[in-house]
């Protein structure tokens, strides 16, 4: 595991086997960022000179290797684009990104010190955090390869130390369990169902004093879990609905986050095509990133009750199987007609907010990657928020884009309710309209939500599994999208904002 740490040592007498240093493109060429003067006094003056000699712009994500010259302990210096100059500071996510790509480039090094931070804890942390997450690799089914930077060093000044220190500790709390979220994504489905999942789970209760319940199939049949019963009747791997609950004494608000949780989805009776069935392991990130933000805030001490409820099932094709037709009943008493075996998530989220909202918590937010219409609407890195209420639907948006998530407010559009409700046979069906599909799936949701319960849904099918090439800090695979909002919004609510 990479340690992280805080230091006000100068870059020109820290041993490390590389300093990182931050260049950017100025109106007039390439120019150096604040906190390397040291470096480029090591460089008699000549850094940036060097630099665009050998091709640097400072675009963003661009790097350039360059051995140390006399006057610096590290052995090499690495600098990483930050993309157009700023006249007073760069902005957390450009810190982050920087620090992410620098740590990927220098994976196989011991020790790494970074001096993109200034004087400001906040930058520190944007440092701290994206350095953390751009050194994860998940190799745990792979021989050889580079293993992640063992150590990496923020570089701040003296003033404002004590600071910075507490906030690369909380970039350390938040950045481990978004790699532990990544692992679960990452992990192949023979290795990661249902059982096993609650299990991690329970050893984490265990770990951090988080209160731990699971119901296995037999306690959900007895109180009638039908969404959750429905959706793992085809597979061997039977389904589970884990809660885990930090409480603090001086907790003021209850926040419910509630993750879809499919180990795997094959999409049942109706199987997917060719050509989606591959990433499927990732259709549990909503649970994933619900229990790493509630692991989270314990490590964190805030002063909020969060409860995670995460609904896990494997929806598989089998002679059990629920069949389209089929009318499941739900906890809580109402009856869905199942058109679409493959729309299964919003089935085993319904059973899990409808529990949520038993403990009335002011606010129940759930976590999905819910439909492929969402990716459709807006791309592979953001997410739509949904809400009954227009304040938390901005709220969460604002939020997002505080800690770097790419979000957009999406609206619940009353007329698309109907095509739901016109089952002759049930009180809903789990399909309706076609255009508008993630909308439509948000609709549904919200039929289960309890009145007077502020509630919201984050629909994360585009940006929870990265496919393409590693950029800033995200790699290739899971991503831990969400967890900085549910984590930023449970700090809010912990430091007095309205839940």
């Amino acid at each position: 595991m990479t340690a992280l740490s805080v230091s006000t040592s100068s870059a020109a007498s820290l041993r490390a086997d590389a300093l990182v240093i931050g260049v950017a493109k100025g109106p007039k060429g390439l120019v150096v960022a604040p906190g390397a003067e040291a470096v480029t006094e090591a460089f008699e003056g000549k850094l940036a000179e060097v630099l665009a000699t050998l091709g640097a712009t400072g675009a963003e994500g661009e790097t350039v290797k360059l051995p140390a010259p006399a006057g610096l302990k590290a052995a090499l210096v690495l600098a990483v684009g930050l993309g157009d100059a700023a006249e007073e500071g760069y902005d957390a996510e450009t810190l982050r990104r920087a620090a992410g790509v620098a740590a990927r480039a220098l994976a196989g090094s011991k020790k790494v010190a970074l001096t993109l931070a200034g004087e400001s804890a906040e930058e520190a942390e944007a440092v701290a955090l994206g350095a953390l997450l751009g050194s994860y690799s998940f190799s745990a089914y792979r021989s050889g390869g580079k293993e992640p930077v063992g150590e990496l060093i923020v570089l701040t000044t003296r003033k404002g130390s004590k600071e910075a220190k507490a906030a690369v500790e909380r970039a350390t709390a938040v950045g481990e369990e978004m790699n532990r979220a990544r692992d679960l994504v990452n992990t192949p489905p023979n290795d990661l169902n249902p059982k096993i999942f609650a299990a991690i789970a329970q050893a984490a209760g265990k770990e951090h004093g988080l209160k731990v319940e699971v119901l296995d199939e037999k306690a959900l049949a007895k109180g009638g879990f039908g969404g959750l019963l429905g959706v793992g009747n085809g597979s061997a791997n039977p389904p589970r609905l884990v809660k885990v609950a930090y409480t603090h004494p001086k907790a003021k608000a209850t926040l419910a986050f509630v993750g879809k949780g499919i180990t795997y989805d094959s999409g049942g009776i109706s199987l997917k095509p060719a050509g989606h069935n591959e990433t499927m392991k990732c259709d549990m990130a909503g649970a994933a990133a619900v229990f790493a933000a509630v692991v989270a805030a314990k490590r964190l001490g805030l002063a909020v009750n969060v409860t995670g409820w995460l609904a896990l099932a494997e929806n598989m094709p089998s002679g059990s199987a629920t069949r389209p037709g089929d009318v499941l009943r739900m906890y809580g008493g109402k009856t869905v007609e199942v058109l679409n075996t493959d729309a299964e998530g919003r089935l085993v989220l319904a059973d899990a907010i409808v529990r949520a909202g038993e403990e009335n918590p002011d606010v129940i937010v759930d976590v999905a990657t819910l439909t492929g219409a969402m990716v459709l609407a807006l791309g592979n890195r953001t997410f739509g928020v949904m809400s009954n209420s227009e304040e938390l639907r901005e709220r969460l948006h604002v939020t997002a884009g505080e800690v770097g998530e790419q979000s957009w407010p999406m609206p619940l559009p009353a007329e698309l309710v109907k095509g739901m409700t016109e089952s002759t046979i049930a009180d809903l069906a789990n399909m309706g309209e076609r255009m508008g599909g993630g909308l439509v799936a948000g609709l549904f949701l919200k039929e289960f939500v309890a009145e007077g319960i502020d509630w919201a849904h984050l629909d994360i099918a585009g940006p929870a599994f990265h496919e393409s090439a590693p950029y800033g800090y995200t790699p290739k695979g899971g991503t831990a999208s969400a967890v900085r909002t549910l984590v930023r919004f449970a700090q809010q609510t912990a430091a007095g904002d309205k839940a």
